[in-house]
């Protein structure tokens, strides 16, 4: 049997593999309980499962382990898998209590399921294998928002709302402009995710403690009955790195700073009163009944402060550790686990409470003229007339507010002449209304009717695109979970 000097799984775990396993020597002492991740490695219990058959088939189809002995440990396997983690003998971990009631039940053959493997490449495929359920349920959490998010821009395309820098009246936008710039946020988003799935789905298995192993394996066969796309090549590597969770967790982080965002904002303008939330996404006070607060985008803000720490102290774990094997390994897998649950759940609130949400489109249209915010589409409009943008600039901050008088009388001081000498005195009047200001703004990605419907059909066809990849991806997971299924039960 290889060594097991490896990590538990789930939020770490432990190095002892308990008493049938090990013996007596290192089954005591004060420091048990402190290795013992057992209770937290609930886990990744079904994915332990998953992968001590698909390794178990392996080995018998390579001549390893008899086709008997195989078929014995795989019905034990089963009969854990029906009596679930919480019947688990004691141990320091899911992967030595599994292999400890393997043994109970099939006797010292029972062992033979841990050859040619180490619990620090087994841990690091377990990781790896109940990663990936993590990601989609992120990218699914990820596709839904942004559904929902195309949805409410498609509904307001034309409901004009102001828009601002520096939390100051800028320029007048659309509800749908708005909502549509999250939209394409969160796409991103979701490619990083992607990139990053496309990281995690490799096995590590075969690897063994870190310097591979003498049996005759097949290694690509393993992360075929698993639904990995491959295998990591550097035994060293594949046993040691986790560098996937750096890189899932810092796409989590990203993708709840986007939300957080979108969740500011949403409490800004509900306090201006452009935004009612659905009592299901707000609550009142415990003593002023006449509040109505936005309390679960605040948490969904809070969010981002929960991922930014999980990739700080995955990232200061992991710092500075030597090759191979490291025990600090056991404290960094909780802050994956921490961020991916935390992250879904925000974005999945941020979804419903968008979807939900009713604009106040008289509130909206009377505040997108505030603070002179056509000012820069009347300065275009100067500029389009021949005059230097920087000049039309001039004119436009000498007159200070949103008059044809007041700009007249600035055009004279400026440029010597009335305005009307440079633009129809109906195109200057027409530009001050925020509505017109909006409809000008026809570049590609722009505010206007034509430029958003424009955006939102090509964001449309991205979700539907990533829609049919991850898709893919689940299907992919199916298939091998249904092949190894029908492997052992050629055994079991």
């Amino acid at each position: 049997m290889t060594d097991a000097d490896g990590e538990g799984g789930g939020f770490g775990g432990g190095t002892g593999d308990g008493d049938v396993v090990r013996g007596d020597r290192f089954s005591g002492g004060p420091a048990r309980e402190f290795l013992s991740s057992l209770a937290a490695d609930e886990r990744i219990f079904a994915a332990d499962l998953a992968v001590d058959r698909a390794h178990v088939v392996m080995l018998a189809e390579r001549g390893i382990v008899d086709d008997e002995t195989a078929g014995e440990i795989l019905t034990a396997l089963n009969v854990v898998e029906v009596d679930g983690h919480g019947s688990l003998p004691a141990g320091e971990d899911v992967h030595a209590a599994i292999e400890t009631a393997v043994v109970e039940r099939v006797g010292p053959d029972g062992g033979r399921m841990h050859t040619a493997r180490s619990r620090n490449d087994e841990v690091a495929t377990c990781i790896r294998y109940r990663l990936r359920e993590d990601v989609l349920a992120a990218l699914d959490a990820t596709l839904a928002f942004r559904a929902a998010l195309l949805d409410a821009a498609d509904a307001h395309a034309e409901t004009v709302m102001p828009g601002y820098t520096h939390l100051q009246p800028a320029q007048p936008t659309t509800v749908g402009h708005f909502l549509a710039s999250y939209e394409r946020a969160v796409a991103r988003d979701t490619a990083r995710l992607l990139d990053a799935y496309g990281r995690v789905n490799r096995c590590p298995l075969g690897a063994a403690a870190f310097a591979g192993t003498p049996f005759d394996i097949d290694r690509e066969r393993v992360a075929e009955l698993l639904g990995f796309d491959a295998v990591l090549g550097n035994s060293m590597d594949a046993a040691s790195t986790r560098d996937f969770l750096v890189e899932t967790v810092a796409a989590l982080a990203n993708l709840a700073t986007t939300v957080s965002g979108l969740a500011e904002d949403l409490v800004v303008y509900s306090n201006r009163g452009f935004v009612e939330l659905s009592d299901d996404y707000a609550s009142t006070s415990s003593i002023m009944p006449q509040k109505k607060n936005p309390d679960t985008l605040e948490l969904v803000r809070a969010v981002a402060g929960d991922a930014h720490a999980g990739l700080s102290g995955l990232l200061s774990t992991l710092k500075g550790l030597p090759r191979a094997y490291n025990r600090d390994l056991q404290r960094a897998t909780p802050h994956a686990w921490d961020a991916a649950d935390a992250v879904t759940d925000a974005v999945e609130v941020a979804a419903g409470a968008v979807a939900t949400a009713t604009w106040n489109e008289s509130a909206l249209a009377e505040a997108s003229g505030e603070g002179f915010s056509t000012a820069t589409g009347v300065a275009d409009l100067l500029a389009m007339s021949g005059i230097p943008f920087r000049t039309a600039h001039e004119v436009v901050a000498e007159a200070g507010e949103a008059s044809y008088d007041a700009l007249d009388s600035a055009a004279r001081e400026v440029l010597g002449d009335s305005l009307s000498e440079y633009v129809p005195r109906e195109e200057v009047e027409s530009a001050l209304e925020p509505e017109a200001s909006v409809a000008m703004r026809d570049s590609r990605g722009g505010p206007s009717a034509d430029a958003t419907a424009e955006e939102l059909s090509d964001a449309e066809a991205a979700l539907v695109a990533d829609r049919e990849r991850v898709a893919g991806l689940v299907e992919s997971l199916d298939n091998a979970e249904k092949l190894l299924q029908n492997e052992v039960n050629d055994y079991a």
